[in-house]
């Protein structure tokens, strides 16, 4: 039998990840795990990645919080949080997070409770100006970035000649290697009429960002392998979800990290060990950005569930595009993160809807397959399963046999398509709106 969601509460490590194209509720379900947790590891992605947390009113910060780079165990006092080297860091914007987080009354000390890789890479306004011109010129091709230059400071860490977290204490250093960036990157710029960058401003507002994060800038790989040592109990968060992987993903609409498991230990210095992996999807499929969606709704159906899931992006406020659920990539990337069970969110938004999910595609040979292919998932027509749907209003209900049967068996059978447990289920935004299912 495979382990229960609240099993992971006593185990060393355990990682959380998307399992579709993010958005799937992760902050939340990071948050209720950090309650017995000691270390909160963010280990990829970068601010264009925004986790939601619903908090009480009894706890510093209450209502909605959006985190896009601190981790979303900083709502927990005991915590120690690490921002890990797989992430890239726009050390401005994370000087304003943690200025946010301090004005809702949440505790954050930099060396503390918060760390900060001197491995990470640094994401730069010349990462911002060529991701937006980038998008910008691909015209009908645009992969629907943020903006935020993510994929180029991923791309100028391949190239070698990226700047990383522990520079901004170098100031020498800093200048030099920001006066050679910017020559290259200047002569990028010039022909696309782009402005040239200044060095010196660069440098008086990385060094600014540098001087206030610095308590908090460690060898984080190092701290994390002497925990693990040590017995702590160490949360791995991912960001994004697995079909947005840059290598596993619906590729080239992906982003330029490792979303699955497989970033887990290279974006946080920690070796490979045995972890428990829990995968976060919704009752339904969502996505932002361009690239295929096999179950997309392009009708009411589709503009209901958008409006009843409030699904619009946490970073950018871009709608969601809203489908049915899909359990032939489910089970795909269930299998690629080897993932141990299924937390399924969202559930409550599905009242008043038929239940739907595909569960394999007609290819364009006219055969069909339970497998996600790497080419042409654009082409494939989605075979779907109907269950009857619920009226009820399930957002109180914290018993699974105390759901209506119809939503039982919508669990049962994403269980059946997709050969992963679904052990916990979300019926609302809030802290306390969870179902727990256990082993008898």
């Amino acid at each position: 039998m495979l382990p229960t969601f609240s099993a992971a509460r006593t185990m060393p490590t355990t990682c959380v990840v998307g399992i579709l194209w993010g958005d799937e509720g992760k902050g939340k379900v990071i948050d209720y795990l950090a309650a017995d947790t000691d270390y909160v590891v963010r280990f990829g992605g970068g601010h264009n990645a925004g986790h939601t947390l619903v908090l009480p009113p009894s706890v510093a910060g209450e209502g909605k919080l959006v985190l896009h780079l601190v981790p979303s165990g900083i709502v927990h006092p005991h915590t120690v949080n690490v921002i890990g080297n797989g992430v890239v860091v726009d050390p401005i914007h994370l000087c304003k997070e943690v200025e946010m987080l301090r004005e809702r009354g949440i505790d954050v000390e930099l060396g503390r409770n918060l760390l900060v890789s001197e491995r990470a890479h640094v994401i730069l306004e010349a990462h911002r100006r060529q991701d937006q011109w980038g998008e910008a010129v691909r015209g009908n091709g645009r992969i629907g970035t943020t903006g935020r230059g993510i994929g180029p400071a991923y791309s100028d860490r391949c190239a070698r000649v990226g700047l990383r977290v522990g520079d901004l204490c170098r100031p020498d250093s800093l200048r030099a290697a920001l006066g050679a960036l910017a020559e290259q990157k200047n002569a990028l710029f010039k022909p696309a009429g782009l402005e040239p960058l200044n060095v010196e401003e660069m440098f008086a507002a990385l060094r600014e960002a540098g001087e206030a994060l610095q308590p908090g800038i460690v060898d984080a790989g190092a701290a994390l392998r002497q925990a693990r040592l040590d017995g702590r109990r160490v949360l791995l968060e991912g960001a994004q979800g697995c079909l947005l992987d840059v290598e596993h993903g619906t590729y080239p609409f992906v982003t330029s990290s490792h979303a699955s498991t497989g970033g887990a230990f290279s974006g946080t210095g920690m070796p490979p060990h045995a972890m428990k992996t829990i995968g976060i999807v919704k009752a339904y499929a969502t996505r932002v950005g361009e690239g295929p969606f096999p179950t997309e709704l392009h009708d009411e159906t589709g503009d209901a569930i958008r409006k009843a899931g409030n699904e619009y992006g946490s970073t950018t406020g871009r709608p969601r595009r809203c489908g049915w659920f899909d359990a032939v990539a489910v089970r795909y990337s269930g299998a690629v993160s080897g993932v141990d069970e299924l937390v399924l969110t969202c559930f409550d938004v599905m009242r008043g809807f038929p239940l739907r999910m595909a569960t394999s595609y007609k290819l364009s040979d006219g055969s069909t397959t339970t497998d996600l292919p790497a080419f042409d998932l654009d082409g494939v027509v989605p075979q779907f399963e109907e269950l009857p749907g619920f009226e009820e209003d399930i957002c109180h209900i914290r018993s699974f046999d105390a759901l209506p049967q119809s939503a039982r068996d919508y669990v049962a059978a994403i269980e059946h398509h997709t050969g992963l447990r679904v052990g916990t289920i979300s019926v609302g935004p809030g802290r306390d709106q969870i179902i727990r299912r256990h082993q008898s």
